[in-house]
């Protein structure tokens, strides 16, 4: 059905008729934020974010996973206030956040982004390692 393009006092309208008739358009795929540990077991913690990513793909969205990219050429330990910045403004970019993990282990820098998010007004979404989604209150 989708959206008129007139309102209703019968003046052309195109922008909400354009961004509706974008997101119904085949092959749309929100950007979406992946939110998973990375300090620690950054070894570990890599395999899983790229698990999570494959899993985004798997569900219809564009993954945006910066703790898999930055490290390549970035240094956690000298340079992780410049990393956390870069992630923040990456997180800017996205539709949505995908948080993957429990809440009781949520780094420092999981908590940054989703409070980022949250004074975004951004939806979030929780998932499980295991990739359930988490639909209770966080």
């Amino acid at each position: 059905m989708g959206i008129a393009y007139k309102n209703s006092e019968g003046y052309s309208d195109p922008v909400p008729f354009r961004a509706v008739a974008n997101m119904e358009r085949k092959g749309y795929r929100p950007l979406v934020y992946i939110c998973s540990a990375f300090s620690g077991d950054e070894e570990g913690n890599a395999e899983k974010a790229r698990k999570y990513s494959r899993f985004a793909v798997d569900s219809g969205a564009i993954p945006l996973a910066p703790h898999l990219l930055l490290p390549q050429f970035m240094d956690e330990g000298d340079e992780r206030e410049l990393a956390m910045f870069m992630d923040l403004v990456f997180l800017g970019k996205c539709e949505e956040v995908w948080v993957f993990g429990s809440e009781v282990r949520l780094s420092e820098g999981m908590r940054a982004e989703i409070g980022k998010a949250e004074r975004r007004d951004m939806k979030i979404r929780y998932f499980t390692e295991g990739l359930k989604e988490e639909t209770g209150c966080r």
